[in-house]
Protein backbone atom coordinates (compact mmCIF):
# COMPACT_ATOMS: atom_id res chain seq x y z
CA UNK A 1 0.00 0.00 0.00
CA UNK A 2 1.78 3.36 -1.04
CA UNK A 3 1.69 6.19 2.10
CA UNK A 4 3.28 8.87 3.12
CA UNK A 5 4.29 9.39 6.57
CA UNK A 6 4.88 12.94 8.07
CA UNK A 7 6.53 12.88 11.56
CA UNK A 8 6.90 15.79 13.39
CA UNK A 9 7.41 17.99 10.57
CA UNK A 10 9.02 21.08 11.02
CA UNK A 11 9.88 24.08 8.41
CA UNK A 12 11.03 27.66 8.42
CA UNK A 13 11.94 30.00 5.67
CA UNK A 14 13.82 32.53 7.92
CA UNK A 15 15.00 31.67 11.61
CA UNK A 16 12.25 33.45 13.64
CA UNK A 17 9.65 32.56 11.71
CA UNK A 18 8.35 28.84 11.73
CA UNK A 19 6.29 27.91 8.75
CA UNK A 20 5.00 24.09 9.52
CA UNK A 21 4.92 23.55 13.66
CA UNK A 22 4.82 19.80 14.43
CA UNK A 23 2.70 18.10 11.48
CA UNK A 24 2.26 14.26 12.10
CA UNK A 25 0.02 12.31 9.83
CA UNK A 26 0.10 9.90 7.39
CA UNK A 27 -1.25 10.13 3.86
CA UNK A 28 -3.03 6.85 2.76
CA UNK A 29 -4.82 5.68 -0.62
CA UNK A 30 -8.38 8.04 0.99
CA UNK A 31 -8.38 10.78 -1.32
CA UNK A 32 -7.11 13.91 0.98
CA UNK A 33 -8.18 17.73 0.34
CA UNK A 34 -5.66 19.76 2.52
CA UNK A 35 -7.53 22.90 2.56
CA UNK A 36 -6.61 26.55 4.81
CA UNK A 37 -5.74 30.15 3.69
CA UNK A 38 -3.28 31.66 1.96
CA UNK A 39 -0.13 31.60 4.16
CA UNK A 40 -1.60 28.42 6.15
CA UNK A 41 1.58 25.94 4.81
CA UNK A 42 -0.48 24.12 1.85
CA UNK A 43 2.03 25.15 -0.51
CA UNK A 44 5.05 24.59 1.48
CA UNK A 45 4.03 20.87 2.63
CA UNK A 46 3.84 20.41 -1.17
CA UNK A 47 7.02 21.62 -1.76
CA UNK A 48 8.62 19.38 0.76
CA UNK A 49 6.88 15.97 -0.40
CA UNK A 50 8.33 16.85 -4.12
CA UNK A 51 11.94 17.40 -2.26
CA UNK A 52 12.05 21.07 -3.12
CA UNK A 53 12.66 21.96 0.25
CA UNK A 54 14.16 20.14 2.87
CA UNK A 55 12.63 20.08 6.51
CA UNK A 56 13.92 22.30 9.76
CA UNK A 57 13.41 19.27 11.68
CA UNK A 58 11.31 16.15 11.40
CA UNK A 59 10.78 14.01 8.38
CA UNK A 60 8.74 12.65 5.47
CA UNK A 61 8.58 9.18 4.61
CA UNK A 62 7.42 7.87 1.35
CA UNK A 63 6.69 4.07 1.23
CA UNK A 64 9.27 3.72 4.40
CA UNK A 65 12.17 5.65 2.23
CA UNK A 66 13.56 8.84 4.09
CA UNK A 67 11.78 11.79 0.76
CA UNK A 68 15.51 13.78 1.86
CA UNK A 69 17.39 10.91 0.43
CA UNK A 70 15.79 10.44 -2.88
CA UNK A 71 16.52 13.14 -5.28
CA UNK A 72 14.21 15.65 -7.16
CA UNK A 73 14.46 13.92 -10.07
CA UNK A 74 14.49 10.92 -9.10
CA UNK A 75 10.81 11.78 -6.73
CA UNK A 76 9.70 12.34 -10.22
CA UNK A 77 9.04 8.88 -11.05
CA UNK A 78 7.10 8.21 -7.71
CA UNK A 79 5.39 11.67 -6.90
CA UNK A 80 3.59 13.76 -9.44
CA UNK A 81 2.60 17.29 -8.90
CA UNK A 82 0.07 19.34 -11.15
CA UNK A 83 0.75 23.07 -11.42
CA UNK A 84 -2.00 25.64 -9.39
CA UNK A 85 -1.52 27.61 -13.00
CA UNK A 86 -0.90 25.55 -16.47
CA UNK A 87 1.20 28.32 -18.16
CA UNK A 88 3.94 27.72 -15.73
CA UNK A 89 4.47 23.93 -16.54
CA UNK A 90 3.12 23.79 -19.88
CA UNK A 91 6.57 24.96 -23.11
CA UNK A 92 6.27 22.66 -25.46
CA UNK A 93 4.25 22.87 -29.28
CA UNK A 94 1.81 20.26 -29.22
CA UNK A 95 -0.69 18.91 -26.56
CA UNK A 96 1.20 15.33 -27.36
CA UNK A 97 5.13 16.52 -26.94
CA UNK A 98 3.74 18.12 -23.90
CA UNK A 99 2.12 15.14 -22.46
CA UNK A 100 4.89 12.96 -23.16
CA UNK A 101 7.50 15.07 -21.92
CA UNK A 102 7.31 13.61 -18.25
CA UNK A 103 7.03 10.48 -19.27
CA UNK A 104 10.12 10.72 -21.50
CA UNK A 105 12.28 12.31 -18.12
CA UNK A 106 11.30 9.57 -16.08
CA UNK A 107 12.90 7.15 -18.95
CA UNK A 108 9.86 5.12 -20.50
CA UNK A 109 10.72 4.60 -24.14
CA UNK A 110 8.97 6.95 -26.87
CA UNK A 111 6.37 4.14 -27.79
CA UNK A 112 5.59 3.55 -24.34
CA UNK A 113 5.09 7.57 -23.45
CA UNK A 114 2.78 7.86 -26.21
CA UNK A 115 0.61 5.31 -26.02
CA UNK A 116 0.77 6.24 -21.84
CA UNK A 117 0.06 9.81 -23.13
CA UNK A 118 -2.77 9.01 -25.60
CA UNK A 119 -4.71 7.49 -22.88
CA UNK A 120 -4.41 10.17 -20.25
CA UNK A 121 -5.38 12.88 -22.84
CA UNK A 122 -8.57 10.51 -23.41
CA UNK A 123 -9.15 10.48 -19.80
CA UNK A 124 -9.49 14.12 -19.64
CA UNK A 125 -11.25 14.32 -22.74
CA UNK A 126 -8.64 16.05 -24.99
CA UNK A 127 -7.79 13.11 -27.24
CA UNK A 128 -8.81 15.00 -30.70
CA UNK A 129 -6.37 17.85 -29.44
CA UNK A 130 -2.93 15.69 -29.87
CA UNK A 131 -1.42 18.24 -33.02
CA UNK A 132 -3.01 21.50 -31.49
CA UNK A 133 -0.81 24.31 -29.47
CA UNK A 134 -1.83 24.09 -26.15
CA UNK A 135 -1.77 27.67 -25.95
CA UNK A 136 -4.31 27.67 -28.71
CA UNK A 137 -6.69 26.12 -26.17
CA UNK A 138 -8.49 27.83 -23.08
CA UNK A 139 -7.56 27.98 -19.32
CA UNK A 140 -9.82 25.06 -18.65
CA UNK A 141 -8.19 22.59 -21.32
CA UNK A 142 -4.74 24.36 -20.36
CA UNK A 143 -5.58 22.80 -16.93
CA UNK A 144 -6.82 19.41 -18.27
CA UNK A 145 -3.48 19.02 -20.48
CA UNK A 146 -1.40 19.60 -17.21
CA UNK A 147 -3.17 17.05 -15.66
CA UNK A 148 -2.75 14.74 -18.29
CA UNK A 149 0.81 15.17 -18.41
CA UNK A 150 1.26 13.62 -14.80
CA UNK A 151 -1.48 11.34 -15.14
CA UNK A 152 0.66 10.02 -18.11
CA UNK A 153 3.89 9.16 -16.04
CA UNK A 154 2.07 6.91 -13.69
CA UNK A 155 3.43 8.13 -10.22
CA UNK A 156 1.84 6.76 -7.44
CA UNK A 157 1.24 9.94 -5.69
CA UNK A 158 -0.59 12.68 -7.35
CA UNK A 159 -0.78 16.07 -5.96
CA UNK A 160 -3.53 18.61 -7.75
CA UNK A 161 -2.87 22.43 -6.64
CA UNK A 162 -5.99 24.36 -7.14
CA UNK A 163 -7.54 21.40 -9.87
CA UNK A 164 -11.22 23.47 -10.05
CA UNK A 165 -9.38 26.82 -11.21
CA UNK A 166 -11.26 27.65 -14.58
CA UNK A 167 -12.97 24.34 -14.66
CA UNK A 168 -17.23 24.34 -15.63
CA UNK A 169 -19.70 21.74 -14.52
CA UNK A 170 -18.34 19.33 -16.91
CA UNK A 171 -14.84 20.12 -16.02
CA UNK A 172 -15.55 19.39 -11.98
CA UNK A 173 -17.44 16.34 -13.14
CA UNK A 174 -14.43 14.99 -14.66
CA UNK A 175 -12.00 15.91 -12.30
CA UNK A 176 -13.96 14.18 -9.56
CA UNK A 177 -14.54 11.14 -11.78
CA UNK A 178 -10.34 11.24 -12.01
CA UNK A 179 -9.52 11.62 -8.48
CA UNK A 180 -11.97 8.15 -8.28
CA UNK A 181 -10.30 6.43 -10.68
CA UNK A 182 -6.87 7.20 -9.48
CA UNK A 183 -7.94 6.38 -5.38
CA UNK A 184 -9.41 2.87 -7.35
CA UNK A 185 -5.69 2.25 -8.53
CA UNK A 186 -4.29 2.93 -4.83
CA UNK A 187 -2.81 5.83 -5.77
CA UNK A 188 -1.95 8.58 -2.94
CA UNK A 189 -4.05 11.18 -4.55
CA UNK A 190 -3.50 14.32 -2.49
CA UNK A 191 -5.21 18.15 -3.52
CA UNK A 192 -4.73 21.37 -2.10
CA UNK A 193 -7.94 24.19 -2.95
CA UNK A 194 -9.84 26.25 -1.54
CA UNK A 195 -13.03 25.08 -3.44
CA UNK A 196 -15.05 23.73 -0.67
CA UNK A 197 -17.89 22.41 -2.34
CA UNK A 198 -15.54 20.30 -4.84
CA UNK A 199 -13.95 19.13 -1.20
CA UNK A 200 -16.65 18.21 0.32
CA UNK A 201 -18.35 16.12 -2.55
CA UNK A 202 -15.11 14.25 -3.90
CA UNK A 203 -12.54 13.52 -1.26
CA UNK A 204 -12.71 10.72 1.52
CA UNK A 205 -10.72 13.01 3.78
CA UNK A 206 -10.38 16.68 4.59
CA UNK A 207 -7.05 18.19 6.34
CA UNK A 208 -7.40 21.50 7.71
CA UNK A 209 -4.20 23.68 7.85
CA UNK A 210 -3.92 27.05 10.11
CA UNK A 211 -1.08 28.62 11.21
CA UNK A 212 1.04 25.71 9.96
CA UNK A 213 -0.47 23.40 12.31
CA UNK A 214 -3.17 20.76 11.58
CA UNK A 215 -6.62 22.05 13.16
CA UNK A 216 -9.06 19.09 11.87
CA UNK A 217 -8.57 15.82 10.30
CA UNK A 218 -11.01 13.22 9.27
CA UNK A 219 -13.86 12.77 6.82
CA UNK A 220 -15.73 15.77 5.05
CA UNK A 221 -18.90 15.68 7.18
CA UNK A 222 -17.38 15.26 10.31
CA UNK A 223 -14.47 18.19 8.78
CA UNK A 224 -17.27 20.86 7.88
CA UNK A 225 -19.66 20.31 11.40
CA UNK A 226 -16.61 22.20 13.13
CA UNK A 227 -18.15 25.79 12.04
CA UNK A 228 -16.41 27.72 14.52
CA UNK A 229 -13.21 25.65 14.16
CA UNK A 230 -13.41 26.47 10.40
CA UNK A 231 -14.35 30.05 10.86
CA UNK A 232 -10.83 30.14 13.31
CA UNK A 233 -9.28 28.93 10.13
CA UNK A 234 -10.85 31.73 7.73
CA UNK A 235 -12.64 29.10 6.33
CA UNK A 236 -16.11 28.73 4.96
CA UNK A 237 -18.74 25.39 5.32
CA UNK A 238 -19.74 24.35 1.91
CA UNK A 239 -22.75 26.61 0.09
CA UNK A 240 -25.21 23.41 0.98
CA UNK A 241 -24.67 22.90 4.49
CA UNK A 242 -24.16 26.93 4.34
CA UNK A 243 -27.73 27.19 2.90
CA UNK A 244 -29.29 24.61 5.00
CA UNK A 245 -28.43 25.54 8.43
CA UNK A 246 -29.92 28.99 7.56
CA UNK A 247 -32.86 26.86 6.43
CA UNK A 248 -33.13 25.34 10.14
CA UNK A 249 -31.79 22.22 9.07
CA UNK A 250 -29.25 21.24 12.17
CA UNK A 251 -27.66 17.81 9.84
CA UNK A 252 -24.67 18.68 7.99
CA UNK A 253 -25.68 18.34 4.32
CA UNK A 254 -22.76 18.40 1.82
CA UNK A 255 -24.29 18.47 -1.59
CA UNK A 256 -27.99 19.63 -2.97
CA UNK A 257 -28.53 16.21 -3.62
CA UNK A 258 -27.91 15.11 -0.67
CA UNK A 259 -30.53 17.51 0.74
CA UNK A 260 -32.94 16.42 -1.61
CA UNK A 261 -32.65 13.00 -1.52
CA UNK A 262 -32.94 13.54 2.47
CA UNK A 263 -36.06 16.33 2.16
CA UNK A 264 -37.65 13.43 -0.34
CA UNK A 265 -37.22 10.96 2.50
CA UNK A 266 -39.25 12.60 4.70
CA UNK A 267 -41.69 13.88 2.50
CA UNK A 268 -42.18 10.08 1.09
CA UNK A 269 -42.81 8.71 5.08
CA UNK A 270 -45.29 11.74 5.95
CA UNK A 271 -47.18 10.94 2.88
CA UNK A 272 -47.72 7.77 3.09
CA UNK A 273 -48.25 8.35 7.64
CA UNK A 274 -51.35 10.26 5.83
Amino acid sequence: MNKIEVQNLHFSYTANTEVLKGLNFTLDERSTAIVGQNGAGKTTFVKLLKGLLQPTSGQILFNDRNIKDISVPALAKYIGLVFQNPNDQIFKNTVLDEVMFGPLQIGMSTEKAKIASQEALGIVGLEDKEEVNPYDLGLSDRKMVSIAAILAMHTDVVIFDEPTIAQDYDGKMRLRQIIKKLTAEHKVVISILHDMDFVAQTFERVIVLAYGQVLLDSDPRSVFSKREILQNAYLEQPTTTQLCHALGYDDVFLSPSEFVNRYRTITDKSAAKD
